[in-house]
């Protein structure tokens, strides 16, 4: 199920989705020698969940369809993998993580709203080059540094936001300018309407557990904390009691002290 946070989210700016990834190749993409690299790395443990050879292993590995198919349907695959408009966070810290954001927009088209950027859409992209500060300290915090990614992700985001107003407003478009951001009239309407309107169900796409992988976490409970020595949890556990050294077991002490919900004094 979603995280709070996500639930509570008034903006409606959060997505869950599920990745397939290649974890023999994690350890070679954090060693990356330059940390500019790092994003790209990243970028190419990430499995295409609709090839046909990554669907056969992931089905050989136990992976269950439902599983493939709300990777296909990932709301994160499109804007991290696809669009590439989400980032990690400091990817440089080598911790490959998994939370992604995408860069604001606003900052940047407020600035330059106006200056013919809706007559000429192509005007954005110098602006966005003229906006130094901004994009290098995005970069710094998303790409270790790399301004290219989040210049293109800027640069899609704007041409997206033009080519919809003026599919609106019914003024011609030259879809030229999509293609030059390797992006198709499809995916521009996609990307809007995920971005835009997507709804509850197409933000968060969390596929259910498998009976065969359910475990009686209930009726582990309390029986160990930390996985001492290679134990799994309920490995021989003696129960849960008082720590004194009287030589009697756990169990024993618990059964001698605990009772109805209380402790005995």
């Amino acid at each position: 199920m979603p995280t709070v946070c996500s639930e509570t989210c008034t903006g409606r700016m959060r997505y869950l989705g599920v990745l397939l990834y290649d974890a023999d190749r994690v350890h070679e993409a954090a060693s990356a020698v330059d940390e500019k690299d790092l994003y790209e790395k990243q970028l190419d443990i990430f499995l295409n969940p609709f090839d046909e050879e990554v669907i056969a292993q992931a089905e050989k590995d136990g992976i269950g369809y439902d599983w493939i198919e709300a990777a296909q349907n990932s709301p994160i695959y499109k804007l991290a993998i696809e669009y590439k408009l989400a980032f990690p966070l400091h990817p440089e810290f080598r911790t490959m993580p998994m939370v992604w954001y995408c860069p604001p927009l606003s900052p940047i088209m407020s600035y330059f709203e106006g200056k013919n950027t809706t007559q000429n859409p192509d005007a954005i992209f110098p602006a966005i080059e003229e906006m130094r500060l901004p994009i290098e300290y995005l970069a710094n915090i998303f790409t270790a540094g790399d301004t290219e990614p989040v210049k293109g992700a800027l640069q899609r985001m704007a041409m997206m936001r033009s080519y919809m107003r003026s599919q609106v407003t019914q003024q011609p478009f030259d879809t030229s300018r999509l293609e030059r951001l390797g992006i198709t009239e499809r995916q521009t309407k996609d990307m809007y309407r995920l971005l835009g309107l997507a709804k509850y169900e197409d933000r968060f796409v969390i596929p259910t557990s498998h009976k065969e992988t359910y475990l009686d976490t209930y009726h582990a409970q309390g029986s160990t904390g930390y996985n001492y020595g290679g134990e799994h949890f309920g490995d021989n556990c003696e129960g849960c009691g008082v720590a004194v050294g009287s030589g009697k077991t756990g169990q024993e002490i618990y059964n001698e002290n605990f009772y109805g919900g209380i402790f005995r004094d």
